[in-house]
């Protein structure tokens, strides 16, 4: 592999995990093989810590596509519970309000959803990295500072109901989304439950496909580091850094 001219590596994130982790994880495996201070490594497209499934983690001058990659499609499928909203329209924060569940029927809920199918508008969340006057928004919600923010036009390809659990104690959907860059299925999840004249917020959510990277495509942040580690290397012609054994270097050497 030529991880200076660049590799793009698609991982499954973990639970729990930033996308900066599983970057730190692979950058720190890959400059201990290359014996480098300093390598070239970013990814294409933030997974919050509570979502799992696909994220494209670029290196050396393939980094340079990460625009590219994360402006395809993307695929997720999300678990949203209906009656109850938190602050951050997911699991981070504790709930905040109920609402009725009685009158929401599966017809209703597929209506919905196919409201939300083609070009909508979207007010991103509070929670999350949508600049204000050149801060993050989350920073200001986190010391409970009012923020508004402005609806975005987004594209949703597709909405298919996967699951319908309306007679559970908490009542719940899933839902596969194929979607444009740019949308936030926590906010996704709170205008599903407006909708429905109820309320929602998201309580688990998978990244199933980014473009062409399906998660069957996908390495675990322990495989994707052994491969660095033990993975034949090639490099470009004018490199002049260090060129460890293919077979036989250890990466903590």
């Amino acid at each position: 592999m030529n991880f200076i001219t660049g590799e793009i590596l698609a991982v499954d994130k973990p639970l729990g995990w930033t996308s900066f982790d599983a970057v730190k994880r692979l950058r720190g495996a890959l400059s201990r093989r290359l014996r480098l201070k300093k390598v070239k490594v970013g990814h294409a497209g933030t997974l919050d810590p509570l979502a799992t499934g696909v994220l494209l983690i670029c290196t050396g001058k393939a980094t340079k596509q990460i625009d590219t990659l994360q402006s395809g499609r993307k695929e997720y499928v999300a678990t949203m519970r209906l009656g109850a909203t938190t602050p951050s329209f997911d699991l981070e924060k504790e709930i905040d309000a109920t609402y009725p569940t009685e009158h929401i029927t599966e017809q209703m809920v597929r209506e919905v959803l196919t409201k939300f199918t083609g070009t909508i508008m979207q007010v991103p969340p509070v929670f999350s990295a949508v600049k204000v006057d050149g801060k993050r928004a989350y920073k200001y919600a986190r010391r409970g500072a009012e923020v508004e923010l402005k609806a975005k036009p987004l594209q949703i390809d597709e909405m298919e109901l996967l699951d319908c659990r309306l007679d559970a104690p908490d009542p719940q959907i899933t839902v596969r989304i194929l979607c444009s860059k740019g949308t936030y299925i926590r906010a996704l999840a709170r205008d599903i439950g407006e909708a429905l004249h109820s309320g929602a917020h998201l309580t688990a959510l998978r990244r199933t496909r980014v473009g062409d990277y399906g998660v069957d495509r996908c390495l675990s942040v322990e495989e994707a580091i052994e491969l660095i580690r033990t993975a034949p290397l090639e490099f470009p012609d004018d490199y002049q850094g260090y060129r460890p054994g293919a077979e036989t270097e250890d990466a903590d050497n």
